[in-house]
Formats: C-alpha cells, structure tokens, sequence
C-alpha cells in the first residue's frame, strides 16, 4: 500500500491516525508498523506517525518512540478531561515538544476527542510551542476554523501548514478557505492530489467539479469506522484483508456489494487496482 501511495506522487503518509486502528495495537505492533513504514519509504517523503495519548508522559514516550525509529514528524491530538482545562492543553504540548526534536502536527479533531479547542487556543499553542509545525484542521464547521486560524496566524514569522481531514468532506470549501491539502485516509488520494493541483492554480471551478464528481465515494466511504475503507482498500489489492479488529464490525456482504456498485458508477471504465486519473 505504501508503495502504490508514493506511486501516486502523495507528499506523505500518516500511520497510526487517531481514526484508524492505532488504539487496538499493542506498543509492540506501532513500533514494528512503524519500523515497516520507514523501511518501506526510505526517506522518499515524509513519514509522520499518530502518537496522540490520554497521558502526557504516554504521549512523550510515543513520540520519542517513534522519532527514534525514524519518524519525520508526530501527529497529537489533545485528549479530554472530566474538568475541561486550557492551561492543561497548552501544557501536554509544550511536555511534547520538550520532549521530542521532530516536528509536531497538532490535530484538531474535536469528534473523537470531545475535546473543543477554540481557534485562539490553537493559536496560542502554535505561537507558544515552536515545533508545532502543522495544524490538522477537524472541527466542524472546518471552514470558519481555516479562516480563523489562517487569519490569528498570518503575523506568525514562521510557516505552519494547514491540512484538512474528515476523509475530505469538505474539501472544495476548505481550500478555498486557505487549507494546504489533506492528511486523511481517503482510499484514492489522486482524488486528492488532483484538488490540491487545482487549488494550487487556483482554479476552482475545476476543484468544485472534482469534488462533485467523486461527493459520492467521499460520503459513502466516510461512514463511522473502517469497514467500508477497508473494503475500498481490498478492492483496489492493496490490503489482502478487509477484517476490522474486534470490537470493531467487519463490513457485511450487502454493504461491500454498495461499494463495488458505487466505485463502477462513480469510474465506470477504470482498473482501479492501477492508478485513477480524475
């Protein structure tokens, strides 16, 4: 899979993301998928590993972890408390980037964390904390969140990106709020390297019929849990295993037969075991 994603010409890869299975691993298997990423990619592009943990100290030692196997960079998101606390917040990520000497991707995802960080928060935290170099940009509505944080950051002497998730739900208006691109799970990511290009030209009319073209696959695939990309995944032979890891359910025939209908609607004509050209 790795192989066929630097194919593709992405700009990284992600693993062990707050939304894949990285909470049903062992420590023992993230530093043997991390070791296998970082052998599999050897520094082509940039490999940043999840080490998001309800604990600080936890979060310090998976980043160290995976900094010292080779990671370009940590993704982590901040983890909710019984009594909200933004000095808390503020806290974890200067222990972290203490703690480590890769960069930082602060994740704002407010749906699996519970944890709601306003906009002068996250600002705050990227001007206190000189290692957070990116800000994965999830809560909803995300394009406000883009413009708001484009807007407290734009004195900031230092670049810091801002990429978007929730499998691309919204891209079209993400870009045009001022998101760099996406880091999210999206089981064709020509699709997405295809709107970057076109935001980049700045020609959004064509982003907008991208996304309307392929809204469908983007919704369907976005559904709660990992069935329907594993799935997804399965169809393009890139995974031999479409099996979820318990408690999580594994797609049901009917649902996988949808999939397959979807993906023959949406590219009628093409071998989507190769790459797509959208």
């Amino acid at each position: 899979m790795i192989e066929f994603m630097v194919a593709l010409g992405v700009d990284g890869i992600t693993v062990l993301g707050v939304l894949g299975e990285s909470n049903r691993l062992s420590d023992h298997e993230r530093e043997a998928l991390i070791k296998a990423a970082v052998a599999t990619v050897k520094q082509r592009i940039p490999i940043i590993v999840g080490t998001s943990h309800s604990g600080t100290a936890a979060a310090i030692f998976l980043s160290r972890m995976a900094e010292n196997l080779g990671a370009d960079a940590v993704m982590v998101a901040p983890a909710r408390e019984p009594v909200p606390n933004d000095e808390r917040i503020v806290e974890y990520y200067h222990r972290i980037g203490e703690g480590v000497r890769v960069p930082i991707i602060l994740q704002d995802h407010p749906a699996s964390t519970e944890v709601h960080m306003p906009a002068p928060l996250v600002v705050r935290i990227v001007k206190e904390v000189a290692s957070v170099a990116c800000i994965k940009a999830e809560a909803v509505p995300t394009p406000t969140k883009i413009r708001a944080l484009r807007s407290g950051l734009s004195s900031l002497p230092r670049p810091v990106s801002i990429l978007s998730g929730l499998g691309a739900l919204y891209a079209p208006f993400d870009l045009e709020a001022g998101s760099d691109g996406f880091n999210t799970g999206f089981a064709f990511p020509e699709v997405l390297r295809a709107l970057v290009n076109a935001a980049q030209a700045r020609d959004f009319d064509r982003v907008h019929a991208l996304y309307a073209r392929f809204a469908a696959l983007i919704v369907f695939e976005q559904q709660p849990g990992l069935a329907i990309r594993k799935e997804i995944l399965c169809q393009r032979g890139l995974i031999a295993s479409n099996r979820v890891r318990h408690p999580g359910a594994t797609i049901l025939p009917a649902a996988a037969a949808e999939v397959a209908a979807l993906i023959k609607r949406t590219l009628p004509t093409a071998d989507i075991t190769q790459a797509i050209h959208p």
